[in-house]
């Protein structure tokens, strides 16, 4: 944690909003999946040498299950949001954005752009 702690300016916030989880109006799945991004962002950061690949694969893979949650949500929205800007002005979407590292913002913008477009990133063009 202490890496997140000390690079993002969120990090109180984020504290108040992992107490949220499982109440009224939250997405607990969607959460699960950022909680375990988080985690494995963590590891990534901490890791060694020899864990280095294995723990950027974990958080790769999160990742796109994070993505994969955030499209379901969006998808089950009755007014999905047209463009990017205004995903980015959705509720849940700032509260995610309020906790992710700054470091991932641009992957996670092109991402939620894709969601918006109805566009489905192929597996061989995703982040490296």
């Amino acid at each position: 944690m202490a890496f997140f702690k000390m690079t993002h300016p969120g990090y109180e916030k984020w504290q108040k909003t992992e107490l949220r989880v499982g109440r009224g109006g939250v997405n607990t799945v969607m959460d699960k999946a950022l909680r375990t991004m988080l985690d494995n962002w963590e590891k990534m950061k901490r890791s060694e040498e020899d864990e280095a690949e294995e723990d950027a694969n974990q958080f790769e893979a999160s990742f796109y299950a994070l993505m994969q949650e955030v499209r379901n949500w969006v998808e089950g929205l009755e007014q999905p949001p047209k463009t990017l800007e205004e995903a980015m002005q959705l509720a849940k979407i700032e509260e995610l954005v309020e906790q992710l590292p700054i470091e991932i913002m641009l992957n996670f913008e092109t991402e939620l752009e894709l969601i918006v477009d109805g566009e489905v990133r192929e597996e061989d063009e995703r982040y490296d």
